[in-house]
């Protein structure tokens, strides 16, 4: 019987051991191609617009299509020409605008646009929770439309980057406003802003001590004034002073020392944050009605309700009353005086989100991937997501977080 003959090692292992493994790639994520509606701001003394031209180009050359409705830059001195030099359609309804599937606008919705919007479409406002109606509310729940609050979103350290940029603009600018009510040309007292050789220094009293007081307490201290500041976070306290980089005085929101330290005051700048949706009144009517004649207040927190107890909402074209014989200053985003300026920061931060959100598969997929970007959602697909929101008009809400695991 002839022996078998034994195969070479090399072709039975090939046989066993060398048999081609399958392996799992890295898929990529489809990147997402967004259709975007810049709106015209009806909104009264709106001004700002959320994208300039060169954003625009940037976005049109990345594969999106943007819309914008005639004249909506022409109050940040943006002509409709250079956005369309920049590759955007200018549309002249605002019935057209509103076919886009993301709207990026400053002002929230009021219920004539909301009419315009569709279902499955996404918004990118402000909410300004303090002056929302319900039936705002109701209407984009009404239509599903995904809406998100550009002042809650937030960036990947914990700040709020709009916030922020809006504050630093509204910090620098309301110096100017206290210089131009304070001057004799406008009824006021008659004084500089600062302080010169021989003559007492102006008194800034500063509520607050965010990012708003820390740019108004620099240029106020730049210009030789008496600044003081009060909150009731003491590690905020701490933070400006530490900012300034230098010794001001700092309390607590006492209501004896307040009240004390108004009476000599030559300016109030009320620029306290809202805590759960509405700055509350730390600055009573009687405060007031103690404070020197023509002495000037600036409410900077009337967009949430404001910190003052008699200080009512302004317009640019009126912009100070007068009450107990003291100027108010109480127009709602100030930010909105230096227009051009407002959008250009806007744009820095809205370019930069919107790449990302297409580079991660569409707004959705961004909603669920960064949890900084998701705190700004409000409503959710017919659903109302924000806990705050829920309390202030009595209404149901369900956890975005608790939609994410239910999505997974």
């Amino acid at each position: 019987m002839t022996e078998k003959k034994k195969k070479p090692g090399f072709e039975a292992l090939a046989k066993t051991s060398l048999i081609t493994q399958e392996k799992l790639l890295e898929v990529r994520k489809r990147r997402h191609a967004f259709f975007i509606g810049l709106p015209k701001e009806i909104s009264l003394q709106e001004n700002r617009i959320s994208l300039t031209p060169d954003a625009v180009e940037l976005l049109v050359n990345n594969g999106h299509d943007v819309w914008v409705e005639t004249k909506a830059g022409v109050g940040s001195k943006f002509s409709d020409k250079q956005y369309s030099d920049a590759g955007a359609k200018i549309v002249y309804s605002p019935q057209e605008v509103y076919q886009a599937d993301v709207i990026l606008k400053i002002e929230p919705p009021t219920l004539e646009e909301i009419e315009l919007m569709h279902s499955g479409q996404t918004l990118i406002s402000a909410m300004q929770l303090g002056h929302m109606k319900v039936e705002c509310l109701q209407a984009l729940l009404k239509k599903k439309v995904t809406s998100l609050a550009y002042e809650f979103i937030e960036d990947k350290v914990g700040g709020m980057p709009i916030i922020r940029a809006m504050s630093e603009i509204a910090g620098s600018t309301v110096l100017l406003i206290a210089s131009e009510f304070l001057s004799t040309a406008n009824n006021g007292k008659g004084i500089i802003l600062g302080g010169i050789t021989g003559v007492p220094p102006t008194k800034v009293v500063i509520i607050g001590a965010g990012t708003v007081a820390e740019y108004a307490a620099r240029a106020a201290l730049g210009l030789g004034a008496d600044v003081q500041i009060f909150d009731n976070h003491i590690y905020k306290l701490r933070r400006i002073k530490h900012l300034l980089g230098q010794q001001v005085y700092t309390s607590t929101i006492d209501t004896i020392t307040l009240s004390d330290t108004l009476k000599t005051a030559d300016v109030v700048i009320g620029a306290l944050r809202a805590e759960k949706g509405r700055a509350r009144h730390v600055i009573t009517e009687d405060m007031v009605a103690q404070m020197k004649p023509d002495s000037l207040i600036i409410d900077l927190s009337i967009d949430q309700g404001g910190c003052v107890e008699t200080s009512e909402i302004t317009t640019l074209s009126k912009p100070v009353f007068r009450k107990h014989g003291v100027i108010h200053y109480c127009v709602p985003n100030v930010a909105s005086r230096v227009a051009h300026t407002a959008t250009n920061a806007l744009s820095n931060i809205f370019t930069p989100t919107i790449l990302r959100a297409a580079e991660e598969g569409g707004v959705e997929a961004m909603i669920f991937s960064h949890k900084w970007f998701m705190k700004g959602v409000y409503t959710y697909k017919g659903g109302l997501t924000n806990e705050y929101v829920a309390r202030k008009y009595g209404l149901k809400y369900r956890s975005i977080e608790l939609l994410m695991a239910a999505r997974f």
